[in-house]
């Protein structure tokens, strides 16, 4: 697999959304891109823009969603501060969103604003956790950003869950996986686990955001971070409070560590189609 050559600068938000309030929640997100110093790539909480609160969510799906075309564009005027900031930083910001497609689906995505400030829902969540099955519909298939010869797998919380969704990314060539989350307060053993999991797994970076603040039961706890390919946080935020997390992915810490744990060449390509029984 081929690697990048050049640094990159990457951010990780954690951050409190107002329910419902999307043109609000995209104006905090465009004030975060601008702390973000020199970040190409800045990353936000799952479903920041309406915020993760499941009884607005089911109560106002029109003032909640925004509608992506038939290539997943996503012109909604809500979002120009946002359009706007990654333009004035030239960074992609990934961000959670609650979206329309023409075939009336409804998902859980990740939509990326890119340099030029173009809205593209990106990724669909596959894993849905718990209710969202009934508000949402799962994601059909992965996806991969690319970002200056950097590969950045995309995941959606419940996605970082599963082992075999960061390795799908892995195998697909990333060197890195963005994961928007939404942890609530309680969770944050699993919340540190399950990401530096994923990136010593797949030996890639992991860039994870997180929302904090609410009120229970859907109170966040954040903790956003960027983990190095052997899952050592570079940076790590509180469990409360507003921040931006940010760091530098080295070319050169991920050929180092794929030369020293060699998960990614030595895999089987089935480790349980046949298994032996045995009776003690």
């Amino acid at each position: 697999m081929s690697l990048p050559t050049a640094p990159l600068t990457v951010a990780a938000v954690q951050a409190e959304p107002v329910p419902g309030d999307v043109a609000g929640n995209a104006r905090t997100a465009a004030r975060l891109v601008g702390r973000a110093a020199g970040a190409r790539v800045v990353v936000l909480p799952e479903l920041f823009l309406p915020a993760y609160h499941p009884p607005t969510l089911g109560a106002d799906p029109t003032g909640t969603d925004v509608a992506a075309d038939p290539d997943g564009r996503v012109d909604d005027a809500r979002l120009d501060p946002l359009r706007v900031a990654a333009r004035d930083a030239g960074a992609a910001v990934v961000i959670g969103a609650a979206v329309r497609h023409p075939d009336r689906r409804r998902t859980i995505s990740s939509l990326v604003v890119d340099p030029a400030g173009t809205v593209t829902a990106a990724y669909d969540k596959q894993q849905l956790w718990s209710g969202e099955r009934e508000l949402f519909d799962a994601g059909r298939c992965g996806a991969t950003l690319v970002v200056e010869r950097w590969r950045f797998g995309l995941g959606i919380c419940y996605d970082g869950c599963f082992p075999e969704h960061g390795r799908a990314a892995a195998a697909d060539g990333a060197h890195g996986y963005l994961c928007p989350s939404g942890y609530l307060a309680g969770s944050a053993h699993r919340r540190d686990l399950y990401y530096a999991a994923r990136a010593l797994d797949n030996t890639m970076f992991v860039v994870f955001a997180n929302a904090v603040g609410g009120a229970d039961p859907w109170r966040f706890n954040g903790g956003a971070a960027v983990y190095d390919p052997e899952g050592r946080p570079l940076a790590r935020g509180a469990d409360t409070g507003e921040d931006v997390l940010v760091a530098v992915l080295d070319p050169a810490v991920l050929a180092d560590t794929r030369a020293a744990h060699t998960m990614l060449l030595d895999r089987l390509p089935d480790a349980g189609a046949a298994r032996a029984a045995f009776v003690a």
